[in-house]
């Protein structure tokens, strides 16, 4: 659901989508899927409980991934290899300070052969690079709502095609 902006303003490139249950998010994440290549980064956010892997296993899911999906709370880290593309999901809760993750040495990570997804990119505060799309989940009594914000001209191009996509 995109407003009534012009197609080429920032705000063209915002849209919030409902979410009624698990499966309407990996759904949801299966959708998004579609939509990645190499060289993204995605930042998902929101409170504990929100949905950030519900929507990370939606998405492994949709780029046809078919093990084990893990909250990488505790490793910081799980690296997903779908073909010839490097899926990094990382997990920042536990950090106490930005630092943290300058230490841990995952710059590398974040390259043009990679899809880089981030729960809690907050806690890196502003070391990681810049989030070419941005999910922010909100908890309502019955549902999520979840904001969909590309940052980049990158992310612009896989929110106009994901829009392409629904529209068949």
């Amino acid at each position: 659901m995109a407003s009534s902006n012009p197609p080429d303003s920032p705000a063209a490139y915002h849209f919030t989508r409902t979410l009624a249950d698990e499966t309407a998010t990996l759904a949801f994440g299966a959708e998004i899927a579609a939509i990645l290549h190499p060289g993204l980064i995605i930042f998902l956010s929101g409170n504990l409980g929100a949905g950030k892997t519900t929507l990370a296993r939606g998405i492994l899911r949709g780029l046809g991934y078919q093990g084990k999906v893990k909250s990488p709370t505790y490793n910081l880290i799980e690296l997903y290899k779908i073909s010839r593309l490097y899926f990094y999901h990382f997990d920042f809760y536990r950090f106490n300070d930005p630092i943290e993750w300058e230490e841990a040495g995952f710059r590398e990570y974040f390259n043009a052969n990679s899809v880089c997804l981030v729960e809690w990119p907050e806690k890196a505060g502003s070391l990681l690079p810049k989030a070419d799309l941005q999910f922010i989940f909100h908890i309502t009594d019955t549902q999520r709502k979840v904001e969909i914000q590309a940052h980049t001209e990158a992310g612009r191009r896989c929110l106009k095609r994901w829009k392409a996509l629904r529209a068949l």
